[in-house]
């Protein structure tokens, strides 16, 4: 315990006092990290991705009323309209028809299409996953807004 306290002590005065650190230290010591202005790559720039339309889109899927729907009720509705209109069908063919509804993808570990919008204080997200292995797709739709009021 007096060891402790000793230590305490001899560190609070070499706190008070300044510690002999930095004021020994020359006012204009040079940086140890090097100083490369606009190295910086520009940021990616955001692809405009357009609202789905409500109703049947260019590539045939019907995306309804999304606007005023009920997540509950059309998230369940989107994944049985995905699963029926793309049984049998191999990545490469969902992939195609899901890019030509206006969907990114992204094929890495798995088929990964989304569309992500902001519209009013409200983000939308309709997604398509397939997982390496499997023949059914899940699909689904989530909506977050901002706000009390949509």
């Amino acid at each position: 315990m007096r060891v402790m306290v000793l230590a305490l002590v001899a560190l609070l005065g070499a706190c008070a006092t300044g510690g002999g650190g930095a004021a020994d230290e020359p006012a204009s010591s040079p940086s140890p990290f090097p100083v490369q202005r606009g190295q910086a790559l520009p940021p990616p720039s955001a692809a405009a991705v357009s609202a789905p339309p409500e109703g049947v889109g260019r590539g045939g899927i019907d995306f309804g009323q999304w606007r005023s729907a009920d997540p509950a009720v059309y998230a369940p509705a989107f994944q049985t309209q995905i699963r029926q209109r793309f049984a049998n069908q191999t990545n490469a063919e969902l992939r195609a028809s899901l890019e030509a509804n206006g969907f990114s993808c992204e094929d890495e570990r798995r088929l990964d299409c989304r569309i992500e919008i902001m519209e009013r204080q409200c983000a939308f997200d309709w997604y398509v996953v397939l997982e390496r292995g499997t023949r059914e797709a899940v699909a689904g739709f989530e909506q977050m807004c901002l706000g009390a009021n949509r």
